[in-house]
């Protein structure tokens, strides 16, 4: 072999041997270390972001519902304060319209959205029972229109004529400004009923049925007791003293009406067959005798 080959082999190893090298170990089979490092989680600022604009795509996900949810509990508690201003208004005797504007105006609440105020002015006031639009404007809609204590008694007189009975409390201080007041001002005109669930019930008071009686007899009917006596000792009472009751309270049992079978006149008939036959066929019965 050349002699100059074999120097330059030589420098070679040499130079190479001075050169650092640093050898990387092979991961065990069992060892942690040749998993892939775990990735960071980003920011929850970094996510919100991206939970708004895939709001939706992910319209059935837990957040999104969640966010529907308070939503539309915000506009109905909205609706709820703009109904009870607007019945504390009409008890108070402003009955006159008011705009959407003026409404969130005076509830405080102009920081409403041009999305809950459409709503309100497109489906929720316009639908709601207890609001009624007026001249362009909105008003409270009482269960009856009152405007003092007469229109009050005129109704309820009309109730106790065709048999309706009384009004409620309730639908009276909705109706009828300064309820209150306007009823004291009645006095013995209305009767005013407290039911077991103490609820009030207002009557119409009828004097004409207020008969002037006799002290004697109001004693005589509290001192008569029929506690002890059944019916048929009062019953027999009334008899001895020439006065007749009625008879036959019970009630009679039903008997179904039943139909006769209509009576057959003349002997059954039968139906005959192949009478189209009769001229076709011929009786062999001679001949055969013979």
């Amino acid at each position: 072999m050349d002699p100059s080959l074999l120097r330059e082999r030589d420098a070679f190893r040499k130079k190479a041997m001075a050169q650092p090298a640093v050898e990387k170990k092979r991961p065990k089979p069992g060892s942690m270390s040749g998993r892939p490092p775990p990735k960071k989680k980003k920011p929850a600022w970094a996510t919100a972001g991206q939970g708004q604009s895939s709001s939706s795509s992910l319209s059935g996900s837990a957040y999104n519902y969640k966010m529907m949810q308070g939503s539309s509990k915000y506009k109905f508690g909205v609706l709820a304060k703009i109904v009870n201003h607007m019945k504390t208004r009409h008890q108070q005797g402003d009955t006159f319209p008011l705009s959407i504007d003026e409404i969130l105006d005076e509830t405080s609440q102009l920081d409403v959205g041009s999305k809950q105020k459409m709503w309100l002015m497109n489906e929720a006031l316009p639908n709601n029972p207890k609001i009624a639009m007026e001249d362009g404007g909105y008003v409270f809609k009482p269960p009856y229109h009152l405007r003092g204590r007469k229109d009050l008694l005129r109704l309820l007189n009309r109730h106790d004529q065709q048999g309706l009975g009384g009004i409620m409390w309730d639908d009276i201080v909705e109706s009828l400004p300064n309820a209150e007041k306007s009823i004291k001002l009645l006095g013995d005109r209305v009767i005013i009923i407290t039911r077991p669930d103490k609820k009030k019930v207002l009557f119409y008071n009828d004097k004409a049925f207020q008969l002037p009686i006799d002290e004697e007899f109001k004693e005589l009917w509290h001192s008569s007791t029929v506690e002890s006596l059944d019916e048929g000792k009062i019953e027999e009472y009334l008899r001895k003293q020439g006065i007749t009751s009625m008879q036959d309270l019970s009630s009679k049992k039903f008997t179904p009406h039943q139909k006769k079978r209509p009576v057959r006149k003349g002997p059954r008939k039968f139906k005959k067959h192949n009478d189209h036959l009769a001229t076709v066929l011929k009786d062999y019965s001679e001949d055969t005798n013979k």
